[in-house]
């Protein structure tokens, strides 16, 4: 049920628009000034505001600016004043429709019913555009964000630090085993193992971190707000994680383990970001060139 608030000083007009709309199967509520109206917004959301323009302390008009700056409202502004203000004046401060009294509630009904079809168009095409925008930025196998969107973010996180000087960390997963695995059990077991490790990895961030799939069985997370110690505990986390949630191929006479090898660095004041990323990516090899199921990390003069 759509709901809609009338604000006018009025009493009768409050009364007789409520009564008419409520009847048409709307929920409604009456306010005699803005101030009351938008201290309901604080709390409880409304489709629409039917406001007139003179009102105690304010304007219609200034009402609507208000709503339209901080709530997500259409406003009709319903008035007897037919000199001195314009529908363009109106449509201007952000209001969807202009209505003059007296009030001929069928056309007041079809503009109402207007608003809110153009309303639910539009939020209709801004969740459509949303979700295109998500899936522009999303690996669709794991949920996580792809590589194009990983290199705009890091470039802003490196930005942020040069700003304000606080610690970024990187860390870089691969699976073990991967093409093994992949050969003996085939790729469908192996999509499984991606999407897993993509789940783990969002379980295991913290509110501040994102979570990338860099390519393959390869993946990255960028720390903001974080030193490699820091970042070492969420890089054995999401390491125990996927040890624990160990995998059953169909084909398997026992379910089997997924290890990762990991490389963590910190960022270090006036590095380029592509260097960067070796770093951690010599930090991951690292990992493996030891013998798998490790975690490494590399200052910028690659000691340990």
């Amino acid at each position: 049920m759509s709901s809609i608030a009338i604000v006018d000083e009025d009493k009768s007009v409050r009364d007789s628009v409520a009564d008419y709309l409520t009847l048409a199967g709307f929920d409604v509520i009456a306010f005699a000034s803005a101030n009351e109206a938008l201290t309901h917004l604080e709390t409880t959301p409304l489709d629409i505001v039917i406001t007139d323009i003179p009102l105690k302390g304010t304007s219609g008009f200034e009402l609507t600016d208000t709503i339209k700056k901080n709530f997500a409202t259409e406003v009709i502004i319903l008035t007897g004043y037919s000199t001195g203000y314009s529908y363009e004046e109106a449509i201007n401060k952000g209001a969807s429709d202009f209505v003059f009294k007296p009030v001929r509630f069928e056309e007041l009904l079809l503009r109402i019913k207007r608003v809110l079809h153009e309303r639910r168009l539009t939020c209709e095409r801004n969740e459509m555009l949303n979700r295109l925008k998500r899936m522009a930025v999303t690996d669709p196998l794991t949920r996580l964000f792809n590589l194009r969107y990983f290199y705009n973010q890091l470039e802003k996180e490196i930005d942020r630090f040069n700003r304000y000087n606080r610690p970024l960390s990187l860390m870089l997963l691969d699976i073990d085993n991967f093409k093994i695995f992949n050969d003996t059990y085939g790729h469908l077991e192996g999509d499984r193992i991606l999407v897993n490790l993509g789940k783990v990895i969002r379980e295991c961030l913290r509110t501040m971190d994102s979570g990338y799939r860099f390519g393959g069985e390869e993946f990255t997370i960028i720390l903001p707000e974080t030193t490699v110690n820091e970042g070492l505990v969420v890089a054995e986390r999401i390491q125990k994680a996927m040890r624990d949630s160990s995998f059953s191929p169909v084909s398997a006479p026992e379910p089997v383990i997924t290890t990762l090898s990991i490389g963590l660095t910190e960022y270090a004041s006036g590095e380029p970001l592509k260097e960067f990323v070796r770093r951690t990516d010599r930090a991951m090899y690292l990992s493996k060139a030891r013998g798998k199921d490790l975690i490494s990390l590399l200052n910028k003069d690659n000691t340990e």
